[in-house]
């Protein structure tokens, strides 16, 4: 029998993975109730956002005027929605590493930029918010904003002023079932206008053409709506950027993939037109323009449910949607209560008691014995061995481990809590390295933010390190590949 990843797209259950853990519903409940208030800095470290600017002095050298615009951005700034929708990597889907993110721009060339931290230090998924000269370059290995995935065009994935504008800049029609809060089905072509009237506009038969000059399908705007991509609208997303920088007409580049490009071509006097090609010198059409929300996709496969998205995002895209009760959003596991065990042909009982797990059939001279036997090599009670399997590899590791990775220490320890008790001593095995491991990476990241040790601007001094792998390299030369949890992507290096 066939997996499922054989028939779906792994894409989608990647991104159901990071909505499960990156951006945990504690986090976005605090973040709202001070953005609410008016605390945009303390909105900010309830969403793990180091702020690296100082409105006072950006006053006194860029004027008041601007810094009370950037005060009222930041006011509404909604740094967990933020951190909802910036570009994310495979395989774990952490935050894209070492990332100049733009958000809104002041004058010719000062930027509010949102940037995370090099793979080696990236511990926690923390985000720095700062604003750029673009005269300095700093710590960051890449202080300038990347065009491609600049947001100060797409203010509805950080600012929560422009949220409900998520529904419009989608694409999503309003039907029926919408009005209805049924989110479109998939069998409706990904909910993309199907009359020829409705795509007016779409580069279909100069795509097509493009599409057999190419030698290649992936310029067909079917095959390219099946890929995820938002074919119907590129040329009002074009067209919106090359306004932004004083044109109505012109050319665009749009990367969808590793040495896959295309170029869009908006003339005055026609429709639009998409050629094959990689755009060298054009402006850079975002990724967030490029591709649909994932939101949208995993609503339309039926694999999350509008209580798990966002809340500014649910309710943009799932009208009617009602946005659940902060106490009810918060950890919704529970302590499991009694366990039971089979020990020696009876069903025995374990449970947390005054914050430790602890066996309740059994007497207390009995558990000091066996735990003596278990000192000495030898196999201990049932229940005492169910109590050192779960100190040390409990179910839900992967969790945990998840948890983890994206930063969610609390998420995790609550985790850790409810299966062991509060007062638990950990024991070695997996779930002991795990937290000492995450723990220890945070120290990086200290590091990193302090600019101190000789890692500093550098995005990955190990990768200095290590030669290119070569596939032909002789038997005794073969290169290995080195994995680990401090490393977030494979290296190569000779014996």
């Amino acid at each position: 029998m066939r997996s499922p990843a054989v028939n779906t797209d792994s894409r989608l259950h990647l991104w159901r993975h990071i909505r499960a853990y990156a951006v945990p519903p504690t986090m976005i409940t605090s973040a709202a109730a001070r953005r609410r208030a008016g605390d945009w800095a303390g909105a900010c470290a309830a969403s793990r956002v180091d702020v690296d600017l100082n409105l006072r002095d950006i006053a006194r050298a860029h004027g008041t005027a601007l810094a009370a615009e950037l005060r009222s951005d930041l006011r509404h700034l909604a740094p967990d929605l933020l951190r909802w929708h910036l570009p994310r990597v495979a395989p774990d889907g952490l935050l894209r590493p070492a990332l100049t993110v733009g958000l809104a721009r002041y004058g010719p060339a000062l930027w509010l930029v949102a940037r995370t931290a090099p793979a080696w230090a990236d511990a926690g998924q923390r985000i720095s918010l700062a604003l750029w000269p673009g005269d300095r370059a700093g710590r960051h290995p890449h202080p300038r904003p990347d065009p491609r995935f600049r947001l100060d065009l797409h203010r509805h994935l950080w600012d929560a002023r422009h949220a409900p504008e998520l529904r419009e800049r989608a694409g999503v029609p309003t039907t029926a079932s919408d009005r209805a809060g049924v989110p479109t089905t998939a069998g409706d072509r990904a909910g993309v206008p199907t009359t020829a009237s409705d795509r007016a506009g779409v580069p279909t038969a100069a795509g097509d053409r493009a599409g057999s000059a190419a030698g290649s399908a992936s310029a067909v705007p079917d095959l390219l709506r099946a890929r995820g991509c938002a074919v119907d609208l590129w040329a009002a997303e074009a067209a919106r950027l090359l306004r932004c920088s004083g044109r109505t007409t012109g050319s665009v580049s749009l990367r969808l993939g590793t040495r896959e490009s295309l170029v869009l071509r908006l003339a005055g006097d026609g429709p639009p037109r998409l050629d094959p090609g990689a755009g060298r010198g054009l402006p850079a059409l975002p990724d967030a323009a490029v591709w649909e929300p994932p939101d949208l996709a995993l609503l339309r496969a039926g694999l999350i449910a509008p209580d798990d998205l966002h809340p500014l995002v649910a309710a943009a895209l799932v009208p009617g949607f009602s946005t659940p009760d902060p106490a009810v959003r918060s950890h919704p596991e529970e302590p499991p209560g009694v366990r039971i065990v089979r020990c020696r042909g009876a069903d025995h009982r374990i449970a947390t008691v005054d914050g430790v797990l602890r066996p309740l059939d059994h007497a207390p001279d009995e558990i000091r014995r066996e735990e003596l036997l278990a000192a000495l090599t030898g196999t201990p009670l049932p229940c005492l061995q169910t109590i050192d399997d779960l100190h040390r590899r409990p179910a839900d590791l992967d969790d945990v481990r998840a948890r983890l990775d994206h930063g969610d220490i609390e998420g995790a320890l609550h985790g850790v809590e409810a299966v062991l008790g509060a007062a638990a001593v950990l024991r070695d095995g997996p779930l002991r390295d795990e937290l000492e491991a995450a723990a220890q990476q945070r120290v990086l990241y200290g590091m990193y933010r302090a600019g101190i040790g000789p890692m500093a601007g550098v995005s990955d001094p190990d990768r200095l390190k290590a030669p290119r792998h070569d596939p032909f390299a002789p038997g005794d030369r073969e290169p290995w590949r080195e994995l680990g949890r401090d490393r977030r992507w494979s290296r190569y290096r000779r014996h």
